[in-house]
């Protein structure tokens, strides 16, 4: 498998220097295949988030005056996008747990690759794991739920997810696992022994 992350970043900060700074060490990163989308206020990142779910936002804690990840979580309905604090300047530390990650101004490239992939929970040649541990326990939930032939109404009841919360998940299970169809769900779980054959045959 190719160990070439594709992942979809963010870069939102209010000075274009460090926007364009922080864009320009992402595409120099070995293995990480990323063009960054850079965002110059919260109206625009909220805007992008609104119809798009990217897998990282890199963030200046102060942008928009003082930025609050959880607050973007909740009000973008975007629970899987993973927050990392771009510290410019000194902030207190109790400010930074919020985030997912953080990283300074100052990091050189290795640094920050490193902590993306770990974030992103990269694939290395050493940890090397099957396709399934991919997808987090709830992607794992839904997919049993979707190959039983729930609906997303039905899964989001089942879960006590929002159905806006569902079509989230499924969207990034199919761009994990590269699978747009149920019946192509369906072989995979079976395959990754998710749901035993006897527990679907009523719906194949």
């Amino acid at each position: 498998m190719n160990n070439r992350l594709s992942p979809q970043i963010v870069v939102a900060d209010t000075s274009a220097i460090v926007r364009c700074g922080m864009a320009a060490v992402l595409r120099r990163i070995p293995n990480l295949d990323v063009h960054p989308v850079e965002v110059s206020s919260c109206e625009l990142l909220n805007r992008f988030l609104q119809t798009h779910t990217p897998d990282l936002v890199i963030v200046n804690p102060t942008f928009g005056g003082w930025f609050h990840p959880a607050a973007s979580k909740e009000s973008s309905r975007k629970e899987d996008v993973k927050y990392m604090a771009l510290v410019c300047s000194v902030i207190d530390s109790n400010a930074l747990k919020a985030y997912d990650e953080q990283i300074s101004i100052c990091d050189d490239t290795e640094t920050i690759a490193d902590k993306i992939a770990r974030l992103l929970h990269s694939e290395t040649e050493e940890t090397k794991e099957n396709d399934t541990e991919t997808l987090s326990q709830r992607e794992k939930e839904i997919v049993t739920c979707v190959v039983k032939g729930m609906t997303n109404k039905a899964i989001a009841d089942k879960l006590f997810l929002s159905i806006h919360t569902i079509i989230t998940h499924r969207r990034n299970i199919a761009r994990k696992l590269q699978i747009h169809s149920p019946a192509g769900l369906t072989i995979y779980a079976i395959v990754n022994k998710l749901v035993e054959l006897q527990d679907i045959k009523d719906n194949l």
